[in-house]
């Protein structure tokens, strides 16, 4: 899926608005006991946590970097699928004709076997987008996460998860064949094998001659390799290891955050008493209320804490939430409307009819 346009900001604070809460709280602790209970020794010095930060900013963006390769890598094998789904169905209406025949075959009869190499083409893809809806282990970011799951509820739904396979697929594939296809593991790769298989059959009857066989075989080669490319992708998770550290170091950034700011705030503060003492006027409202403020200008590092340690978790957090690319999230690659944009783009190559309509975009998301 992808959004249309560059999520709001306020969907982003909306997104985070329960680890913003919480940042709060952990910026306000140690400023309470810094500052309330006169625990001034209760702080980190800015030298070695500045070295984290910048060891936590390499990591996060290590994994970020990674997240946006696996993403992009899909795009790319859906692409390809895309051109080689138009390239299928040329070279099944020029390729499958009368040339070779042993028995001359009507127009309508052309017009079934190709409507039966292309629908069978788009089972195919519908089993392949299936196949990567669904849910694996790792892949809990949009369902376990309760920001995830308010968004998924409240302004999209996924297509897989609401239509069964059998009902999405049913149309396209004769009774025998949906039999065959359902009595097996992989659908998707038992689907291209029924297509070899009556490619075949074509060629015995002269339908096709043998180098346009080869090249209608190539194609179905091609299918496998991009549907390989596609499961590697799907069944291989984002190194674990550098998954759960990223998290982890970012966590202890955030937590010692606070305890770093603090005396860089509160030796602010001290330099505006010093300014204050050389003032002419020590006894202006004024001039009380700034010396009010700088007595107690560290809680002034509360609401930069909760900055920094914003900035840091939501960086973590995208990359988290872009390492699956076919999770189903509003961010991922958009394989059930790019599915039904090479179904309508194939069908009316063949001038086929009852041709779907596009996906509509739903709150600015497209699945």
């Amino acid at each position: 899926m992808y959004t249309k346009r560059i999520f709001p900001v306020t969907g982003v604070i909306k997104w985070t608005r329960r680890h913003i809460l919480l940042f709060l709280v952990l910026s306000t602790i140690p400023v309470l006991l810094f500052d309330i209970l006169g625990l001034k020794w209760l702080h980190v010095p800015w030298l070695p946590l500045g070295v984290l930060g910048t060891a936590v900013a390499f990591i996060v963006g290590f994994k970020n970097n990674a997240s946006y390769d696996r993403l992009w890598e899909a795009r790319k094998i859906w692409g390809g699928i895309v051109n080689a789904s138009r390239s299928w169905t040329i070279m099944v209406k020029d390729f499958i004709n009368n040339d070779h025949t042993k028995e001359q075959l009507s127009d309508k009869d052309l017009f079934a076997i190709h409507r039966e190499l292309v629908h069978r083409h788009i089972a195919w893809l519908t089993a392949l987008r299936y196949q990567m809806r669904a849910d694996k282990p790792w892949e809990q970011h949009l369902k376990s996460g309760k920001s995830n799951a308010e968004f998924r509820e409240a302004f999209y739904l996924v297509c897989e998860d609401t239509i069964p396979i059998e009902q999405a697929i049913k149309g396209y594939l004769s009774e025998d064949e949906y039999k065959e296809v359902f009595a097996k593991g992989n659908r998707a790769s038992q689907l291209l094998g029924i297509q070899s298989k009556r490619l075949k059959e074509l060629m015995q009857q002269g339908a096709i001659e043998d180098f346009r066989h080869m090249e209608l075989a190539n194609m179905l080669v091609e299918f496998y390799a991009l549907q390989g490319k596609s499961e590697r992708i799907k069944n291989f998770p984002y190194p674990r290891q550098y998954a759960t550290m990223n998290y982890i170091f970012v966590w202890v950034f955030i937590i010692l955050l606070p305890f770093g700011i603090m005396q860089e705030f509160e030796s602010i503060g001290e330099h505006i008493i010093a300014d204050l003492v050389n003032h002419e006027s020590h006894t202006s409202t004024l001039h009380r209320i700034q010396e009010f403020i700088a007595k107690h200008f560290v809680w002034f590092s509360i609401p930069f804490s909760t900055l920094l340690a914003w900035v840091f978790h939501t960086m973590e957090k995208i990359g988290e939430n872009t390492e699956n690319p076919f999770e189903g999230g509003p961010n991922d690659v958009p394989i059930t409307n790019m599915s039904r944009g090479i179904e309508i783009d194939i069908r009316q190559l063949i001038d086929d009819t009852d041709i779907p309509e596009p996906y509509e975009w739903t709150n600015d998301i497209v699945m």
